[in-house]
């Protein structure tokens, strides 16, 4: 993706089934667990760079010795951080105590981090918050085993504010209003409440206090904490729990908006938002990582016993087609494919605006990300040339001569690398003249690739601002001299925001919104936008769950044809010589590539939840009220 935009964040559980001694046994180290959740972190880096973080619980630990740790890091590489704070901790305790090199039962009672239950985040600030405190796992902390709980997440709640009041009508006084605090509160309400029952029941059976402790570990029943807590939930998440005692929980939302994904066996039970890094990190085949159901959560209790159970009932799945087209790592076998199919299913367009010329044609991609689209491109186009060339030789019959039949197989889909992306300049010069220079020295240029007067067919993941477009990219490639400059986008017009975990929060940040405004300011239709601000303001304080996206109104005077026409007249810059011209994919060819996400609604505005009906909304109103904040 050309465009910078906020990931997703990934998550990451492993829950050790056998005593540590079995994997000193047989893996020739105890801290198995720790090098697990390290790659399995580092398998998901893509999914966030902006903090990283690592908790671990040890079972079964006496009064008085330490049973949680947890690190966290903000700092430039954080996984590594992490892992290298970790790492000084471990060897330090050994150089300090070498008794304890070869000794299990000393190296979990005495070297922390070491444990059976380990959790690991890596986070993308979707507020731009990047310090400490808002980095993942949180612990919500408590003398009592079972009411410490360590949470971490992939989510945005749309409706943090309710949630929040909700907290407070119950008499509590949360710290600050963010989702991720919220949920934790919300849990971990109902998890002291039914702790509190439990204790009460136990005693009135005649045990003592310290017997109860081990009772309620094994009576807690965490399906209905979570069913208590996540009734009001609005948003898209895959949130997961550790409690102090030994339980854990992964809760995917309804509509499957977000990812996540486990397997088990005998040795361990491992959850992640990405099936390919469980896959990677413990050698196990396709068909044996399973998709954690919409609405379900995997719980694994202390004794090890895993179940899936229904927290709540699932609606439309509505599973994020981003993760598809950009944000999971491409090595997954599905993904792969669809990434491939949303290529081939644009050639079509490129054709007609090529006007069939293959031949004076040069095909290449943005961002490294775009890679697997262009596959599919290219393949296709070499589909079209094979048919082509067996009609030709077919026409001409057996008085073909050995030129001609040359000729006809000489041809094929040019492919260059046209666009390189340097290592990463920082924009340190805050005047908008001077940083739009350097912006524009991002990409450069493969020189010699195109030719003067061919066109140039580049294809990108997406195209969100069309701000490295504009300010960098054309302008690079106009210096070959290309006739037409095609930019090619895999995915479908942004229109909407997404309230549900990636930074796309304002309607003016959108090209395609921009386009479709410039079309009414050019059509004369901005009576119309006033009468959307005007519907959209009767919707803002509804609590109806038929909330109403006015906003769908803004573009329907107006065929994606039409907007994409006028995206290329804004982000030509001053000067090119090259024509331009923007295509996206459509939603029937998104849909048709990837069948099992048809979560959409940042390109169709049809919202999962009433939560991004009222968001969308909202981001219209300060839209027209120029008003240079987030809607959520």
């Amino acid at each position: 993706m050309s465009d910078a935009i906020k990931h997703e964040c990934g998550i990451s559980v492993i829950r050790l089934l056998k005593p540590l001694e079995y994997y000193k046994e047989k893996y020739g180290t105890a801290f198995y667990g720790v090098n697990k959740m390290y790659l399995m972190m580092e398998k998901q880096h893509n999914r966030g760079q902006d903090g990283a973080g690592f908790a671990s619980i040890k079972l079964d630990m006496d009064a008085g010795e330490r049973y949680m740790s947890r690190v966290r890091s903000a700092e430039k590489q954080p996984i590594q951080d992490i892992f290298a704070q970790i790492n000084d901790r471990i060897n330090t305790t050994l150089q300090e105590h070498p008794e304890y090199a070869d000794d299990v039962t000393l190296q979990k009672k005495h070297i922390p981090y070491i444990g059976e239950l380990l959790m690991g985040h890596v986070r993308y600030g979707t507020f731009g918050k990047n310090n400490i405190e808002n980095v993942h796992p949180f612990l919500r902390q408590n003398n009592w085993m079972h009411r410490n709980l360590i949470m971490a997440g992939n989510f945005n709640m749309t409706n943090v504010h309710e949630l929040f009041d909700n907290l407070v009508q119950l008499g509590q006084h949360p710290k600050e209003m963010a989702d991720t605090v919220t949920v934790m509160e919300k849990i971990g309400h109902f998890l002291d409440d039914a702790v509190a029952k439990l204790y009460k029941q136990i005693k009135k059976e005649g045990y003592t206090k310290q017997e109860a402790s081990p009772i309620i570990a094994d009576r807690l029943k965490i399906s209905k904490i979570l069913r208590r807590a996540a009734k009001n939930f609005d948003g898209g998440y895959a949130m997961a729990g550790l409690l102090g005692h030994g339980d854990a929980f992964v809760l995917r939302d309804p509509a499957g908006i977000r990812p996540a994904y486990y397997y088990r066996d005998d040795e361990v039970v491992v959850v992640a938002s990405e099936r390919p890094a469980i896959q990677t990190v413990f050698n196990v085949a396709y068909e044996d990582v399973k998709e954690l159901d919409p609405g379900h959560a995997i719980i694994v209790k202390k004794d090890g016993s895993s179940t899936i159970k229904e927290i709540l009932e699932p609606t439309e799945r509505k599973a994020c087609s981003f993760e598809r087209i950009y944000f999971s790592r491409g090595s997954d076998k599905e993904i792969y494919q669809e990434r491939k199919e949303l290529g081939k299913l644009l050639f079509p367009q490129i054709l007609k605006s090529i006007e069939g010329d293959i031949k004076n044609t040069v095909f290449s991609y943005i961002p490294n990300t775009a890679e697997t689209s262009f596959f599919g491109m290219v393949k296709e186009a070499q589909n079209y040339l094979n048919k082509k060339k067996e009609e030709q030789i077919l026409a001409i019959g057996s008085k073909i001569t050995s030129k001609e039949l040359h000729e006809i197989l000489e041809v094929r889909p040019r492919i260059e690398k046209v666009a390189i992306k340097d290592a990463k300049l920082r924009t340190f010069i805050t005047q908008d003249s001077s940083r739009d220079d350097l912006v524009a020295h991002i990409y450069d240029i493969s020189y010699g690739s195109v030719e003067k007067g061919d066109n140039l067919v580049i294809i990108d993941d997406s195209i969100v601002r069309g701000t490295t477009l504009k300010k960098s990219i054309l302008r690079i490639l106009d210096r070959l001299s290309p006739k037409k400059i095609i930019v090619v986008s895999s995915a479908p017009q942004i229109r909407y925001p997404d309230c549900y975990g990636i930074d796309m929060a304002k309607l003016e940040d959108f090209i395609a919104f921009r386009a479709a405004l410039a079309l009414h300011k050019d059509k004369g239709t901005m009576n119309l936008v006033e009468d959307i601000y005007k519907k959209c303001l009767t919707q803002i304080n509804s609590k109806d769950k038929d909330v109403i996206n006015y906003v769908k109104e803004f573009y329907v005077p107006f065929t994606p044809e039409e907007i994409s026409l006028k995206t290329g007249e804004l982000l030509s810059p001053v000067g090119i010589k090259a024509e331009v011209q923007i295509i996206y994919q459509n939603i029937e060819n998104l849909h048709q590539a990837c069948p099992k996400n048809l979560g959409d609604w940042y390109f169709t505005g049809d919202y999962p939840t009433s939560g991004g009906n009222r968001v969308v909304n909202k981001a219209f109103i300060n839209f027209y009220e120029g008003k240079n904040e987030r809607a959520y």
